[in-house]
């Protein structure tokens, strides 16, 4: 794969196919795609677990909702940070804050937590990621597991997560637009 190629930044929206309890109408967002594989981030899998419960000082600069986010089945004990941060690339970056693609970028949780206060926006915390070995993300997009779609900054951190699968595909042009209305469960249909 060359970095032409690389889908970094973008954004996989599970189609209806996909029934899988970890991914079903998942959106992740891809934080890293080479030749080697892919990993990103559930964005729309909210847990019950508040983030000041689980980290100090973070509480206070996340977004609603305040809770950690099932960020995929691969170590769910790890925890990872993603925000927003203004500037153009090759601008400095706030320190403790690591540009992925664009605006957003991974933030170092081992950073006291004021030395990004007022640097950052959209702050999400994730427990887990998903990961995909050397072609594996290719042939499930080839067989129509995903839909892959640009990202816009406030997808991180959109305050309804719930609805995140549904306003990603309306936002899309044709077609894929249609699919924001597939129900649940089109059997009841």
């Amino acid at each position: 794969m060359t970095a032409a190629h690389s889908h970094t930044g973008r954004l996989l929206v599970a189609t209806p196919v996909l029934t899988d309890p970890n991914f079903a109408r998942a959106v992740v967002l891809l934080l890293d795609h080479d030749a080697e594989g892919a990993l990103g981030v559930v964005l729309n899998h909210p847990t019950p677990i508040e983030v000041g419960a689980v980290l100090d000082g973070w509480g206070a600069m996340v977004g609603q909702p305040a809770v950690v986010f099932q960020g995929g089945p691969v170590a769910l004990d790890a925890a990872l940070g993603l925000a927003v941060a203004p500037g153009e690339p090759g601008q400095a970056e706030p320190l403790g804050w690591r540009r992925v693609h664009g605006a957003i970028g991974l933030v170092d949780l081992e950073a006291p937590p004021e030395v990004l206060a007022g640097e950052l926006g959209g702050l999400r915390i994730f427990a887990g990621y998903a990961g995909w070995s050397p072609g594996q993300l290719e042939a499930e997009i080839a067989e129509g597991a995903w839909y892959l779609v640009d990202c816009e900054p406030g997808d991180i951190s959109s305050p309804e997560p719930e609805r995140l699968w549904r306003s990603v595909l309306r936002r899309q042009r044709g077609p894929l637009a249609l699919l924001a209305t597939y129900p649940e469960d089109p059997t009841l249909n």
